[in-house]
C-alpha cells in the first residue's frame, strides 16, 4: 500500500514537473520586444522605431535617426516624470481632463466623418445653387475687385503688334480665331472674357500693373497697352465689379456648394446625435440619474 502511494506520490510530482516544463517551454517561445531604452518603468522598443525608418535611409543615417529618436524619447519621458512630481495636483488634473477630451474627440470626429462621408448626399442642382444664391446674396459682397477682361503678352520686338491690338479691341469672330493661330507666338494669353478675374491676379500676370495704377486701367470698356523689358501687354477691359458690389453667381458659385454642403453635414451630425442617444435610451444604455434636491 504505501509503495503504491509513493509511485502515485511520484507519479503526481513527476506530472507537475513535466507541466511546469512545457509551460516554461512555452512561455519561452512567446516572442519579447527588444528594447531599445529604458526610462524608469518605460520602455522604449525596436518595433516602435521600425516603422519610422524610411526605406531609403543608409545605415548610417538609420543609426543617426535612431540615436536622436531615443534622445528625444528619454528627454520627454523624463520631463513628464519631472512635471508629473512638481506641478499642482490641480494642473495635472486639468490636463488630464484636456488629454481625455481631445482623445474622445479624435475617436468621435473620424467615425462621425467616416458615416458623414458614406451617407452624405453630395449632389448639389444648378437650381438649389440659384435658390441659395438669391435667398443669401446680400451676404456675399465683394472684398475685392473683380474684372472680365481678354490679354496677350507680347515679346518685346513683336513685329505685328498693331494687327494684335486692331484684332483684340474690334473681337469678331475671325478675329478670335486669327489670334488663335498665332498664339504660339505670343508669351501669355487669355481670351476667356466672361470669367472673373481677382485685380491680385490680374497683377500677378501682368507686372506693370499694380495698385497704384490699376484705376486707370482696369476701367469698363478700357484697352490698355503696357510694357516691361520682357513684354508688351495689350489688354481689353469688358466688365468691372468694385469691393461691396454683389458678387457674381458664377464666381461664388464653389462656395455656395460648400456652403449647402455643409450645412447638410451639420443637419446629418445633429441627427445622428439625437438618434444615437434615442437608442440608447430604448436599450436602456444610457439614463440621467435626478438629483435629490
Amino acid at each position: 500500500m504505501q509503495g503504491i502511494q509513493k509511485h502515485t506520490l511520484f507519479s503526481i510530482v513527476l506530472s507537475s514537473l513535466l507541466v511546469l516544463t512545457s509551460c516554461d517551454s512555452l512561455f519561452r517561445k512567446k516572442v519579447e520586444k527588444e528594447p531599445l531604452a529604458r526610462v524608469g518603468e518605460e520602455f522604449l522598443y525596436r518595433e516602435d522605431v521600425a516603422p519610422l525608418i524610411r526605406e531609403d535611409m543608409s545605415p548610417q543615417d538609420s543609426a543617426l535617426f535612431v540615436t536622436n529618436y531615443i534622445n528625444t524619447w528619454a528627454s520627454k519621458q523624463l520631463l513628464l516624470s519631472k512635471s508629473k512630481i512638481n506641478l499642482p495636483e490641480e494642473k495635472l488634473a486639468e490636463f488630464d481632463r484636456l488629454v481625455y477630451d481631445y482623445r474622445s474627440d479624435l475617436y468621435t470626429r473620424a467615425y462621425v466623418e467616416a458615416l458623414v462621408f458614406k451617407e452624405q448626399d453630395t449632389a448639389v442642382s444648378t437650381s438649389q445653387l440659384r435658390q441659395y444664391y438669391e435667398r443669401e446674396k446680400e451676404n456675399f459682397k465683394l472684398g475685392e475687385k473683380l474684372v472680365q477682361l481678354r490679354f496677350v503678352g507680347l515679346p518685346a520686338q513683336f513685329l505685328d503688334k498693331d494687327d494684335v491690338v486692331s484684332r483684340m479691341k474690334s473681337w469678331s469672330e475671325e478675329d478670335r480665331i486669327y489670334l488663335d493661330s498665332i498664339a504660339v507666338q505670343f508669351k501669355k494669353i487669355h481670351f476667356n472674357d466672361s470669367i472673373w478675374v481677382r485685380t491680385s491676379r490680374v497683377m500677378e500676370e501682368i507686372p506693370p500693373l499694380t495698385p497704384l495704377n490699376e484705376e486707370d486701367y482696369l476701367k469698363k470698356s478700357q484697352f490698355f497697352e503696357l510694357q516691361d523689358s520682357l513684354e508688351v501687354y495689350l489688354g481689353q477691359v469688358t466688365d468691372v465689379l468694385e469691393i461691396n458690389d454683389i458678387a457674381p453667381f458664377e464666381y461664388i458659385l464653389p462656395d455656395i456648394r460648400q456652403l449647402i454642403l455643409n450645412r447638410r453635414r451639420m443637419q446629418y451630425v445633429r441627427k445622428l446625435e439625437t438618434e444615437i442617444i434615442d437608442e440608447a435610451i430604448k436599450k436602456n444604455e444610457f439614463e440621467v440619474y435626478e438629483k435629490d434636491e
